[in-house]
């Protein structure tokens, strides 16, 4: 999966993850940038760099990778897309995580459409892996939920772990209120899920931005 930021991750989809880990299916993250801007801390780079692997370690996460691209800087370029795609090439990912196109930060949907073009890339190497979009901050479009009642308490003690980001906000409660309120159309047993979109072959033949307007247009 691609994070924009560490903390994403475990915020977005880290009920998935631990779903994932206890199933035996191995999970990768990438952190795309360094996270500078995230709070007044001198050593703010080390200690996010020292938070997301403790949190991986709770979650299960296989390898954890920190690109270190500026925070709130991150930019499309021809160089990421093909970095992105190697990576997805050297884990041999069968599925691929990525922000929602609809996030409020830069950086979420620029690497939203960064992954975007490098998945394109891997279509055209005739190499299909399926692709999904998660949510971290705000509803986006989705057409999955995973529950995650079981996990959610160590989703909690996973969101605890990225003190420098909590004390910027409360974080962890609106998380879960995002995650309670996508259950909204589930059974009642359901207290927590997360939401994806998982997106088709034609879609990913299309921009994310069509494929966007084609998802909204369908409430009219």
């Amino acid at each position: 999966m691609f994070a924009p930021h560490a903390d994403d991750e475990t915020y977005g989809m880290a009920g998935s993850l631990l779903k994932a880990s206890e199933e035996g299916i191995q999970t990768h993250l990438v952190v795309m940038t360094d996270g500078a801007l995230g709070g007044s801390k001198n050593d703010l780079v080390d200690v996010r760099k020292k938070e997301v692997l403790e949190a991986a370690r709770i979650l299960g996460i296989d390898s954890v990778d920190s690109w270190q691209e500026p925070d709130r800087g991150l930019a499309l370029s021809d160089e990421l897309v093909n970095k992105i795609a190697q990576k997805i090439r050297e884990v041999g990912a069968v599925s691929v995580f990525f922000p929602g196109p609809l996030e409020p930060h830069p950086d979420h949907r620029n690497t939203a459409l960064l992954v975007w073009a490098a998945l394109q890339k891997r279509s055209s190497e005739s190499i299909s892996v399926n692709a999904y979009s998660y949510e971290i901050g705000v509803q986006n479009p989705v057409n999955l939920f995973i529950d995650i009642t079981a996990q959610r308490s160590r989703k909690e003690r996973a969101m605890t772990i990225y003190a420098s980001q909590n004390d910027e906000n409360n974080y962890e409660e609106l998380v879960l209120s995002l995650d309670k309120g996508r259950t909204f159309t589930l059974p009642a047993a359901v207290s927590h899920a997360e939401g994806f979109y998982l997106y088709s072959k034609e879609e990913l033949a299309t921009s994310l931005k069509e494929v966007t307007h084609n998802i909204i247009e369908l409430y009219f």
